[in-house]
């Protein structure tokens, strides 16, 4: 990934503090924190809250849409890495300004991210672009779909909130795959991180944190 150092706010001790700020609140996993620190957040937000890019809070996209707090990213990729050497075949649902996705492809070669509104998908290929990082492949369509074309996945990871677990993923993900998503009424109503694994005697669902995400919407546009 091509080097950001930024200056003022968007400095690396700037960025520094944050992954400080991360083991703090509990991330341990060094190489998730390393790909938290490889990837410039102030590339992905908009220039007016540049300033604001490594604080721990989610920031405005446009669209009705939001880059998502650092932690709460950590904190999902931590735990579907946890006691495996890798991500695997990764699909992201809700690729958004392409930050995540930056971050998922420090610790994987193999990520697919798919977004339905077309102009996130093009300001996230600029994103991606800008920091020269090329192993994301993005795909305009509907997340609740999923990607059927390169699934089996063995990581799947939504980056907005679903009322229910959406079928078509479960099925795309592979035996001993994991699947990280908020789960619960979409903006303002309880939502809770809810991590799915597929044994070999089926699907074990385990229920992780209090979170607030933007609702996961079918269709595109």
């Amino acid at each position: 990934m091509a080097a950001h150092v930024g200056i003022g706010m968007t400095s690396q001790r700037t960025r520094q503090r944050m992954i400080d700020r991360l083991r703090e609140k509990g991330i341990k996993d060094d190489a998730v924190l390393a790909a938290m620190a490889a990837v410039p957040r102030h590339v992905f937000v908009e220039e007016a809250l540049s300033y604001r890019a490594y604080e721990d809070t989610a920031l405005p996209l446009g669209l009705g849409q939001t880059i998502s707090q650092p932690y709460i990213v950590a904190r999902m990729i931590e735990v579907l890495k946890a006691g495996r050497a890798g991500l695997g075949k990764t699909l992201e649902v809700g690729a958004g300004c392409g930050y995540q996705a930056a971050v998922l492809a420090q610790l994987t070669d193999e990520v697919y991210a798919i977004e339905r509104l077309e102009p996130l998908i093009a300001k996230a290929k600029l994103n991606l672009r800008q920091v020269q990082e090329f192993r994301v492949r993005l795909k305009h369509g509907d997340g609740q779909l999923g990607l059927p074309e390169a699934a089996p996945f063995d990581t799947i990871i939504l980056a907005a909130a679903a009322q229910r677990v959406p079928p078509a993923l479960l099925q795309q993900l592979s035996l001993g795959g994991r699947m990280m998503l908020p789960l619960g009424t979409g903006g303002t109503g309880d939502q809770t991180l809810c991590l799915i694994e597929r044994r070999p005697e089926g699907f074990v669902e385990s229920r992780l944190d209090a979170v607030r995400f933007v609702p996961l919407l079918s269709g595109i546009e």
